[in-house]
């Protein structure tokens, strides 16, 4: 097997080469509109009306893909997982009894289906699965790590098939360190093991970041369980940031996908990450982008071929074992694990959807000023996903593949085209139309030049059909309005979407091309930027704050 890690130090001229490659086609296609214009208006707004035509329709696509996203996430929200997991344990039993578990019409059959095809076969029992939840922390306070350890625990799986660990740096402050070994300590009676492990500061050929917390912390348990003799065939390794609140059935849901798929150790099982933990409390622009990234997992929800790891996410130990854990040498460890795990396993892997939420803190500092600032950051490191492009690049177009090529090409340009467009979509939408107003020689500009940013504009408004739906399920998903809170405070909750197009380009595409352009010069993002989220109390009567190292 090939070296699956990200190179150190100088780059070859090829992976060199595709480092810049997103940043120069993101440049380029910036530019386009422009050199279009200056050049033949006419072809210039063609472009433009028919990039504007293709995206009102992916719009409208994805708006129809979210309320699909939202419909299946309920229907599994009300699901008895556990019942179905207690199912497995005697499949012709089950089906002899043949229990409705409230699932709607389809999703019984699918059940009926696994218990069908289980009986008689050996697998892994429920009472043989152990779970284990890496909770990884630099400086948070207790206010926020707790809630995250009761929320494992008060799950439905069994608490005692379940070993809590909470990873911690040595580089924290020690009030850090201190909560996360009594939390440990606290709570270790009520699951299988409970353990908080230090992560040394000092460790060889690791970015400062999240990844090589959980990496120790991976290898401290796994030498544990081989002490114990514990059958690592069917342990589930779920990794959550420190502000993350499983879904209730969340590890139910987890085991009972891990025990029906017959390829259960070639797969990550990927959540539904949603930003709504303090949705009531942070500003309007960082409610816009919370909100446009939790429907945007849940589109991708949808998506197997798009789907990656983000986030909260689970692996076997059997998995992650075959690619050494996860990556110490990048900041956007979560996504890149699903490239690692694809090229590990010569291109035989994929990504499980676990229809159930995990809901996260969206960000909110201390004051707004930090706030915007924090937003930014986080979106930038998001964003530096790019830095895959080479590493799946120079994989995919070697002489010495490892992966089917037509599969590791589409997955390669759906990964290019993600970044590009991530840095231009909402630009040229927004000032493309002006282009050959502006630009044009006096001479060539003709009457289409005049009428493109109209013609645009209203195009544009079937856009808006897609944004309608947006507010109305983001109004439904909202959790209970605070106490604190005034009914007013409704009404902005929908005026905020007028914000939508200044976030996409502030934030969106402003950070994806400083991500994109330290790449392309070779500037790499080698510290992992803690985001600023603050907790405000009940009362209302103040906030503790706190920093989170969270996706």
């Amino acid at each position: 097997m090939h070296d699956i890690e990200i190179p150190l130090g100088k780059r070859s001229k090829l992976y060199r080469f595709f480092e810049i490659l997103p940043g120069l086609l993101s440049l380029s296609l910036l530019l386009l509109p422009i050199i279009l214009a200056v050049f033949n208006p006419l072809l210039a707004a063609i472009f433009i009306i028919v990039y504007t035509i293709s995206w009102i329709i992916r719009a409208l696509v994805l708006a129809v893909r979210t309320l699909q996203g939202y419909s299946i996430m309920r229907v599994a929200e009300d699901i008895d997982w556990q019942a179905r997991l207690n199912d497995l344990s005697d499949p012709a039993r089950a089906l002899g009894q043949a229990a409705d578990d409230g699932g709607k019409p389809q999703y019984r059959a699918a059940h009926l289906a696994n218990l069908k095809r289980l009986s008689g076969q050996r697998y892994p029992l429920p009472s043989e699965i152990i779970q284990v939840v890496i909770i990884a922390t630099y400086n948070e306070a207790r206010e926020v790590l707790e809630p995250t350890v009761q929320s494992v625990l008060s799950n439905s799986f069994p608490a005692k098939q379940t070993i809590l660990v909470i990873g911690y740096e040595a580089r924290g402050p020690e009030a850090t360190r201190a909560t996360a070994r009594e939390l440990a300590d606290q709570y270790r009676e009520h699951f299988y093991a409970a353990f908080a492990f230090e992560h040394p500061s000092d460790l060889p050929n690791e970015v400062v970041g999240k990844g090589g917390n959980i990496v120790y912390a991976g290898r401290q348990l796994q030498a544990w369980m081989e002490k114990r003799g514990v059958n690592k065939e069917h342990v589930i390794i779920t990794t959550l940031d420190s502000d993350n609140r499983p879904h209730p059935s969340y590890l139910s849901y987890l085991a009972y996908e891990f025990i029906v798929n017959e390829r259960r150790h070639e797969c990550a099982y990927q959540p539904i990450a949603l930003f709504l933990n303090n949705i009531w409390d942070v500003p309007a622009p960082m409610r816009v982008l919370a909100t446009g990234n939790s429907f945007w997992n849940m589109v991708n929800s949808l998506r197997p071929h798009m789907l990656r790891n983000f986030a909260a996410h689970a692996q076997s130990l059997v998995s992650l074992e075959k690619t050494d854990f996860w990556s110490t040498r990048t900041v956007v460890e979560d996504g890149h694990q699903f490239w690692r795990s694809y090229f590990a396993f010569k291109g035989q892997y994929e990504v499980i959807p676990i229809y159930v939420p995990i809901y996260q803190d969206a960000v909110l500092s201390s004051t707004y000023v930090k706030t915007l600032k924090a937003q930014f950051i986080q979106l930038r490191r998001w964003a530096y996903g790019a830095s895959d492009v080479p590493y799946v690049a120079t994989r995919v177009f070697s002489r010495h593949r490892e992966v089917p090529l037509l599969d590791g090409f589409f997955k390669f340009l759906r990964l290019l085209d993600g970044h590009v467009s991530w840095a231009t979509s909402s630009i040229i939408l927004a000032f493309g139309a002006w282009a050959p107003l502006v630009f044009a020689n006096e001479s060539n500009r003709s009457i289409v030049a005049h009428e493109l940013p109209d013609l645009v504009s209203y195009l544009q408004w079937l856009g808006y059909i897609g944004l309608v739906l947006s507010i109305f399920l983001s109004m439904k998903m909202l959790p209970p309005r605070p106490a604190r809170y005034k009914r007013r405070r409704n009404l902005w909750m929908i005026l905020q979407w007028a914000l939508m197009p200044v976030t996409s380009i502030l934030y969106g595409s402003s950070a994806a091309i400083y991500s994109q352009t330290r790449l392309l010069l070779g500037k790499y993002l080698d510290k992992f930027d803690v985001t600023d989220k603050s907790v405000v109390s009940q009362s209302g009567s103040g906030r503790v704050q706190h920093t989170a190292s969270h996706e």
